[in-house]
C-alpha cells in the first residue's frame, strides 16, 4: 500500500511546504508549520451531469444593483460601519477576543434585524440551553431564531437548503469540520474548506452569513490569512477587559468605507449603542488638573473628543522611562525628543507616562499637539484650561503640520461646547466656515505653548 503523501501547512497564513520550517518565508510566524495529509479527489463526471447549472455572460449594465438590497440591522452604529446596512447574500467575519461580546451583538442582530423569513443560529460551542440563557438575559422572545447545535458542515448545509432563512450564524468557524478533510477542526485545511462551502452556499442562495472567529494572542483572526480574503467583509470587536466600551471597527468592506467605526457599551441587557461618543469620553475631567488634554481625533468621518493624561515624575533609576497606554510607544519617544530638542525642556531625568482615557486606542498624526502639551503640561504643573482642544500633527524639526477633515473637527467641537480650539496655522488661513470659536493658529510647538502660557 502506498505511503499518503503529506504536506506542511503555515497555521497563521496557509503557506504550503515539502518538509517543516520553523520559521514561515511568507509571514514570518515562527513554529506555525503542521503537518497534513493530501487527499486526492476526482474532479471528472462520468457521463456528464444534467443537472449542473452554467452561468453564461450577462450584460453588466442589466444586473440589478440597488441599495435596497441591503438590509437594517436595527443598531445605527452597526449600519454605519456596514455602508448602511448588510448586503443580502454577503459573507461576513467577526473577530475579537474572548468575552468581548461577539455573541452577545449578534444574537441581538438576530433578534433586531428586518424582513420576511427565519434566522438560523448555528453553535458549534454552546448548547440550546446556554443560548436560551443569553437570549433571556438580554429580552430576545424573537420566534423566527432558529437554533442548531452542530459542528458538521454536512449537516449544517442540509438544514440551511431545507430551512432556506435570511440569515445564517456561524459561531465559531474554527468549531466547524468536514469528514472530507483528515485534519482536525480549525486546521488550515479545514477552516480553508468549511469557509469555501459556505461562500458557495450563501451567494448561490442570496442568504446573508454572519461567522464568528477566534483571534490569537496577536490580536488577529485565527486560521490562515485566506479566510479573510474570501469573506465579503471583516469586523473586529476591540476593547479593554475592564472597561465597558467597546469599539467595532471595519478591517475589509466590499461594500463600504473600512474607516468607519461603531462605539457600543456593554451593560447588563447587551451591547447598546453609543450615538455620542464625545460626551461619554470626557465627561469624568477634572478641571483643574496638569497634564490633562482634550484633543480632536478622526475614525473614519467621525469626529471624537478625547482626554489624554500625561505624568512625568523624576526617575530613579539611570535611564528614564517612557510608556504609554492607547498611544504607540515609539511615537511618544520620538515627540518627546522634539519637546526637548526645541522647546529646552530636559526631560532626560523624567519617567513620562502617558494614557488615552477609557482605553481607547488611537494612532491618527493629528493627535501629536496634545501629547507635547499634555506632557509640558504636567512637567511645568500648570493646567491647561477646560475649554481648550489641540488639534496638530507635529515633526521633527518641532512644526505643527496641518490635518485633514479640519471643519468636521471643528464643528464636533463647537458642537461640545468648547471655546477655544489651538490648530495648525496651515489650516486656520485656508477654513472655509466660520465658527463660534476661538481658533488660535500655531506654526510651531512653542507658540502652542505660548498661547497657553505653559512656556
Amino acid at each position: 500500500m502506498a505511503k499518503a503523501k503529506t504536506i506542511f501547512l503555515c497555521n497563521n497564513c496557509g503557506y504550503e511546504s515539502a518538509k517543516w520550517l520553523g520559521k514561515c518565508p511568507a509571514c514570518n510566524e515562527w513554529n506555525s508549520f503542521v503537518e497534513e495529509k493530501i487527499q486526492k479527489t476526482s474532479n471528472v463526471v462520468i457521463g456528464g451531469d444534467d443537472n449542473k447549472k452554467i452561468n453564461k455572460p450577462m450584460q453588466l449594465n442589466s444586473v440589478e444593483g440597488k441599495e435596497s438590497f441591503r438590509t437594517p440591522t436595527g443598531f445605527d452604529e452597526l449600519d454605519r460601519v456596514l455602508g448602511g446596512g448588510i448586503v443580502k447574500g454577503s459573507l461576513i467575519l467577526v473577530g475579537g477576543e474572548p468575552g468581548i461580546g461577539k455573541s452577545t451583538l449578534i444574537l441581538q442582530l438576530c433578534d433586531k434585524i428586518s424582513g420576511d423569513g427565519k434566522v438560523l443560529y448555528v453553535s458549534g460551542e454552546e448548547s440550546a440551553e446556554q443560548i436560551k440563557l443569553r437570549a433571556d438575559r438580554l429580552n430576545i422572545k424573537n420566534e423566527d431564531i432558529m437554533f442548531l447545535g452542530e459542528t458538521d458542515i454536512d449537516n449544517i448545509q442540509s438544514s440551511i437548503i431545507e430551512l432556506n432563512p435570511k440569515l445564517v450564524i456561524i459561531d465559531s468557524i474554527q468549531t466547524m469540520y468536514s469528514d472530507e478533510i483528515t485534519s482536525a477542526p480549525g486546521t488550515v485545511s479545514q477552516v480553508r474548506e468549511i469557509t469555501a462551502r459556505i461562500m458557495k452556499l450563501c451567494k448561490s442562495n442570496n442568504i446573508t452569513t454572519i461567522i464568528i472567529g477566534h483571534v490569537t494572542k496577536e490580536g488577529n483572526i485565527a486560521g490562515p490569512r485566506v479566510l479573510e480574503h474570501m469573506v465579503d467583509t471583516v469586523l473586529y470587536i476591540e476593547g479593554e477587559r475592564y472597561f465597558s466600551y467597546r469599539i467595532l471597527r471595519s478591517v475589509k468592506n466590499r461594500f463600504g468605507s473600512t474607516n468607519e467605526i461603531g462605539m457600543f457599551e456593554m451593560q447588563n441587557e447587551g451591547m447598546v449603542q453609543i450615538s455620542n461618543p464625545s460626551t461619554v469620553l470626557i465627561s469624568e475631567r477634572d478641571e483643574t488638573t496638569p497634564g490633562s488634554t482634550i484633543i480632536a481625533t478622526m475614525e473614519g468621518t467621525r469626529p471624537l473628543m478625547i482626554e489624554l493624561q500625561a505624568l512625568t515624575s523624576t526617575t530613579v533609576f539611570g535611564f528614564p522611562r517612557r510608556t504609554a497606554n492607547g498611544f504607540d510607544c515609539n511615537r511618544l519617544i520620538l515627540l518627546m525628543a522634539v519637546l526637548e530638542k526645541k522647546a529646552n525642556i530636559n526631560l532626560s531625568n523624567q519617567d513620562i507616562y502617558l494614557n488615552v482615557v477609557s482605553g481607547i486606542k488611537i494612532s491618527e498624526p493629528a493627535v501629536d499637539l496634545g501629547v507635547i502639551l499634555s506632557v509640558a503640561s504636567s512637567y511645568k504643573n500648570l493646567s491647561i484650561p477646560n475649554d481648550v482642544v489641540v488639534i496638530g500633527e507635529v515633526g521633527l524639526t518641532g512644526e505643527v503640520r496641518s490635518v485633514n477633515l479640519i471643519d468636521k473637527r471643528l464643528k464636533e467641537v463647537e458642537k461640545m461646547g468648547f471655546k477655544t480650539c489651538i490648530i495648525p496655522e496651515s489650516n486656520k488661513k485656508l477654513l472655509k466656515e466660520k465658527f463660534k470659536l476661538d481658533i488660535i493658529g500655531v506654526k510651531n510647538i512653542n507658540e502652542a505653548m505660548q498661547a497657553l502660557k505653559i512656556k
